[in-house]
């Protein structure tokens, strides 16, 4: 009678030579049919380690791994058909019910024509997932800083080191020294590519545009149809090989002047963090696949290695994750437009993930964020406020999110209308619940501890010392990144985050815990409202509306603002709500 094992191989084997009727006899094979790699069963003195061989398997049984692949990759020609017909099963088509996966490294080994000299080439194609790393480090760097000690300096000093490859992920890029840094590198040979949210309008008239003087001085850009919101970059990643390290940098700040030196915003460097290099690569990757071409230049194409969820998963790291809203959506190709980003009704990653973390948390939930218009984060703060009304809970947000009571009251009016008109479409439902709705008022009516960093009377760009962060210190864990809280992140804007959790992360997770708290007194310690509040109700010359920031609670937002009415009516005259860059003073 036959083992398990001699049937497997006699099923095999009788499956390859009906395929190989009419065909040239099979090559010659470095390992006998019935070699063995394990003798005994015994697979910890074969002198492989327990990734290595765990490894293995895993990339064997990943989809994206054929014969024609493993053959490529060193893999001796009989070993690799065997393996690949084995797992795929009697009709040679992966995915269906005959399929037969690898349980371990022995099923591996009782393939036919698998033996020593193959299983030291399948060690070899995956050898590199489990070298262990160098040292990794993570670099926080926050915003407001000196221009030499900002994240933009860094930025150019990672991009003079780069040794093969850099690729960015931009909304806004307008700084000249990472620029000069990007050029530098182009023209020592490293390949340069950028996907560039202001390659989209530039495209339509690209002379003279940055994206064509990138693309002049040999950096290839591209762009895709949905808002390209990441400022992340990939340095020396794991694009044209599996290796492990490489360069991380993402977070919350552009590549401008003012996100280095004006406003509040934070940036990561995570250095030598194999998963993450591998999902921050194949993301990009992703959105350099589906991406349009500016065409300002012509560059040769790059071909990337691909990147396999089993790849990733040997490469993991249980305390540190990341999460990206492409992820929402689906691709095509139109054939008027080129690729296209579509959203995917019924999944929302990140906020899943930020709302699992805020249900979880035991200690203290501080959330800064630019903006708070997302729905199921907004009911989940609600929900765990009132459920542990003791635990420490703390929202800080931009001046943006600051509604008055009539306001609220005319958001919420808005949406009843909206539903009323979306009666009997779910999708139509669905976005009177998602968008446009503004949560902070919500919060603090129900006892949220919620402050604003508060600045001006009227909000304007051109003066705003903005609160930019997008992160949340949840317990022991901060996630972070360009994601802010909305439902414009989540379904039309391709975002990133990362998550830090943990004793290995302790520092990070601190720092930020820290950063919090100083953002939260902000201008209270110098007595600034009070100062404020009396040159308005008590002074008679003309009064600041652009003012030094201050973090300050609904109550106080709302009597400032009461008061600079009640001095100078003029406040809300045509002029001034028109144009209130204008204006940075009123008198009474």
């Amino acid at each position: 009678m036959l083992h398990m094992a001699d049937s497997m191989r006699h099923a095999t084997t009788l499956a390859l030579l009906l395929a190989a009727c009419g065909t040239q006899p099979p090559a010659a094979s470095p390992d006998a049919e019935d070699a063995v790699v394990f003798a005994g069963g015994k697979a910890d003195e074969a002198g492989w380690t327990e990734c290595e061989l765990e490894t293995v398997v895993a990339h064997l049984n990943d989809p994206a791994t054929t014969a024609d692949g493993l053959r490529a990759d060193g893999l001796h020609s009989r070993a690799a058909t065997n393996l690949v017909a084995h797992r795929d099963g009697p009709d040679g088509v992966f995915g269906t019910d005959d399929d037969d996966l690898f349980d371990d490294v022995f099923e591996v080994d009782a393939v036919y024509y698998v033996g020593p000299v193959a299983m030291e080439q399948l060690v070899a194609i995956v050898a590199d997932l489990c070298v262990a790393p160098a040292p990794s480090s993570v670099e926080v760097f926050f915003s407001p800083q000196p221009y030499e000690r900002s994240h933009l300096a860094r930025a150019a000093e990672l991009v003079d080191a780069a040794e093969r490859s850099v690729d960015v992920m931009m909304y806004s890029f307008r700084d000249s020294a990472i620029q000069d840094a990007l050029e530098r590198a182009a023209g020592r040979g490293v390949s340069v590519r950028m996907i560039f949210h202001s390659a989209l309008e530039d495209q339509r008239d690209p002379a003279g545009t940055t994206s064509a003087r990138l693309e002049e001085a040999g950096i290839d850009v591209r762009y895709v149809n949905k808002i390209m919101h990441h400022k992340a970059m990939v340095i020396d990643g794991p694009r044209d090989g599996l290796t492990a390290g490489g360069v991380i940098m993402t977070g919350s700040a552009n590549w401008s002047y003012s996100a280095g030196t004006k406003y509040d915003e934070n940036t990561l460097v995570l250095t030598d963090h194999a998963e993450m290099s591998l999902r921050y690569q194949r993301e990009f990757d992703l959105l350099w696949d589906h991406s349009r071409d500016l065409a300002w230049r012509e560059f040769a194409p790059v071909t990337a290695a691909p990147i396999a969820d089993a790849t990733v998963a040997a490469a993991d790291d249980p305390q540190l994750e990341a999460h990206f809203t492409s992820a929402n959506f689906r691709t095509y190709e139109s054939s008027r437009y080129g690729w296209t980003f579509s959203r995917v009704r019924g999944t929302q990653v990140v906020a899943d993930r930020i709302v699992e973390l805020i249900e979880g948390a035991r200690e203290r939930i501080y959330v800064a964020s630019g903006h708070l218009r997302s729905r199921p984060v907004a009911e989940a703060l609600l929900a765990k406020v009132a459920a542990d009304p003791t635990l420490d809970v703390r929202v800080y947000l931009d001046a943006q999110e600051f509604l008055s009571e009539w306001y609220h009251q005319e958001q919420v009016a808005d949406r009843e209308d909206c539903l009323a008109d979306a009666a009997g479409s779910a999708t139509r439902t669905a976005d009177c619940l998602d968008y446009g709705f503004l949560y902070a008022y919500e919060l603090a009516s129900a006892g949220v501890d919620v402050r604003f960093k508060y600045y001006s009377y009227r909000w304007h760009y051109s003066y705003a010392e903005q609160m930019h962060h997008k992160y949340l210190v949840v317990d022991d864990a901060v996630l972070t990144g360009s994601y802010n809280l909305s439902a414009n992140a989540e379904f039309d804007t391709l975002e990133n985050v990362v998550l830090l959790s943990g004793t290995p992360y302790a520092d990070v997770v601190g720092r930020y815990a820290a950063n919090f708290e100083t953002l939260w007194e902000t201008g209270r310690a110098e007595g600034l409202y009070a100062d404020l509040m009396a040159d308005v109700t008590e002074g008679t010359d003309s009064f600041p509306i652009v003012f030094d920031a201050m973090a300050l609670t609904w109550s106080e937002v709302d009597d400032l603002k009461n008061a600079m009415r009640d001095a100078c009516p003029e406040i809300n005259d045509e002029d001034f709500r028109t144009h209130p860059e204008r204006h940075y003073s009123c008198q009474p």
